[in-house]
């Protein structure tokens, strides 16, 4: 596989997560976008398309993390991109537990997690992190333009997740915009990823 097509994995991971997610969630009787999580689409008889979702794009960033080391322009940050897709492959594979009421009949919060739960959780925590550090190791580059806003995607990647977080922890002030927050992050980490790989195959 030539390396421009692992490249252009890059560039076709995020618009069809995005597109895949808001497809199923406009789909889901009882399911709010602006409340519940992406991950959430996972539970329930249809949720292996977003399980789908998850494992797709997360192959589909990893092929991309190849392509970004073969081009070289920064090996740390193509482990960090690998990383990011390991990340959503475990999402995938390691059910997301209910939460903020969804599915309907379930707690806002479980009193304990589940095993897989626990691991999707932990595993999304890895590759979140994973990604902003890579939009900080790719700022590194003699594009003043790029590198600010690589570091600005950095910084709002890391904080909207983080206020998501706090969102589906059911903090009062967040939680009935939590998936919101998140849809509005996983824009900003994924758009800056669909750029990076269009700038590495123009380079």
């Amino acid at each position: 596989m030539g390396n421009q097509t692992l490249l252009a994995c890059g560039v076709a991971a995020g618009p069809l997560f995005t597109l895949a997610y808001l497809l199923e969630g406009a789909s889901r009787v009882d399911y709010k976008p602006l409340r519940h999580p992406v991950s959430s689409l996972a539970l329930g008889p249809s949720g292996w398309t977003q399980t789908v979702n998850f494992l797709f794009t997360g192959l589909l960033s990893l092929i991309f993390a190849v392509g970004l080391w073969r081009a070289g322009p920064s090996r740390w940050g193509a482990l960090l991109i690998g990383v990011w897709a390991v990340g959503l492959l475990g999402a995938g594979i390691c059910r997301t537990d209910p939460v903020s009421g969804y599915p309907v009949g379930t707690p806002d919060q479980l009193q304990r997690l589940t095993r897989s739960g626990a691991l999707h959780d932990l595993l999304s925590l890895v590759g979140f992190l994973a990604l902003a550090a890579a939009c900080f190791a790719f700022s590194l580059s003699n594009s003043p333009g790029w590198a600010l806003y690589s570091i600005a995607s950095g910084v709002l990647f890391a904080a909207t997740m983080a206020l998501a977080s706090a969102a589906f922890s059911q903090h009062r002030r967040w939680v009935d915009l939590g998936g919101l927050i998140q849809r509005v992050s996983l824009t900003i980490g994924w758009t800056w990823q669909t750029l990076l790989a269009v700038r590495i195959l123009h380079s």
